[in-house]
């Protein structure tokens, strides 16, 4: 008689994704959970890649690392913009290095569009181009939100139906899209999402409105305090790019001009970045993958416990 012996399959690598919105405490539970499987972390933010931008970014410190790698944090200049396009091909590319040391990796990030597109892909809507981006930020500038909002309306409805109409960013985005291309937003998307070869599991923070809020009004703080107007300064000749244009950045040439007060800057950061953090949130209550952690669970060691107690999947030591 023979035996037949079934090995075990090698199980599939795989991301832990936390995700929230920004002032939420993303980082210091992704170091954490870094160092409980000791690997790495890959951050997904649009703008702590950017070595220039520590202040205004919130990029975990050396000290806030506690000697956990991390990787698209400061590792290069704003000259060199990181799409989401590029995002994916780079993490991509990575990742195999990563998981060879360990199967599982960190991924650590608010930024909805660049961890989609390294979870499923992502569309390729044409080149970037810098003179029809200035044309549709200007009249934003100059007309505000409501303006944008109607030329999106008016060129690609479906769009306007599905995309997020309070971001400014985005139907410019799409606005500089329809140029180029001549034709609706929407006509250009495939949305089909790519097969991956490795498992995500999705963690997200949630923290009430009012002690999110809360701990915003402390970051600008802190960050005020260290440095973030000289920073901005030092990075004016590059306000043009798209990392410039958010919360911490885009506010402080009114106040060298002379058009507001500096405790009315602050206030404007303030108030951009709280309105930034509930689009955060909008954009990931769409997606059901995640696994909200409840908004009373606030420090780091509470948070492990939930996940090791309502996320077996995880595996959490």
């Amino acid at each position: 008689m023979t035996t037949t012996i079934t090995e075990n399959p090698t199980p599939r690598p795989r991301l832990l994704l936390v995700v929230g919105p920004t002032a939420s405490g993303k980082t210091a539970l992704a170091v954490q959970l870094a160092k409980q499987f000791q690997t790495s972390v890959i951050s997904a933010d649009s703008r702590q890649c950017y070595r220039e931008m520590p202040v205004g970014s919130a990029a975990a410190t050396l000290a806030e690392q506690e000697g956990v790698p991390h990787f698209f944090v400061g590792d290069r200049s704003v000259s060199q913009h990181l799409s989401a396009g590029s995002f994916e091909s780079e993490a991509l590319a990575l990742l195999p290095t990563l998981w060879a040391r360990h199967s599982t990796v960190v991924v650590c990030g608010g930024a909805g569009l660049f961890i989609r597109a390294l979870v499923e892909g992502f569309d390729a809507l044409g080149q970037e181009q810098p003179d029809r981006r200035r044309h549709w930020q200007t009249l934003w500038e100059q007309e505000g939100l409501a303006a944008l909002q109607t030329a999106v309306l008016q060129r690609d409805p479906a769009y306007a139906a599905r995309a997020d109409m309070q971001n400014h960013q985005r139907l410019i985005r799409a606005l500089e899209i329809m140029d180029t291309e001549g034709r609706p937003v929407t006509d250009l998307w495939t949305r089909s999402v790519k097969q991956r070869d490795f498992d995500c599991h999705w963690i997200g923070l949630q923290p009430d409105r009012a002690r999110l809020y809360d701990q915003i009004n402390q970051r600008v703080e802190t960050m005020d305090g260290a440095g973030l107007e000289s920073e901005a300064q030092a990075l004016y000749p590059y306000a043009d790019h798209k990392a410039l244009k958010s919360p911490g950045y885009a506010e402080w040439p009114a106040y060298w001009q002379g058009q507001v007060s500096r405790g009315t800057c602050l206030d404007l950061i303030r108030q951009h970045t709280r309105n930034y953090a509930r689009r955060q949130l909008t954009w990931f209550r769409r997606c059901e993958a995640v696994q909200w952690i409840p908004p009373t669970l606030l420090d780091v060691d509470s948070r492990l416990d939930w996940i090791r107690c309502n996320l077996p999947q995880v595996k959490l030591p």
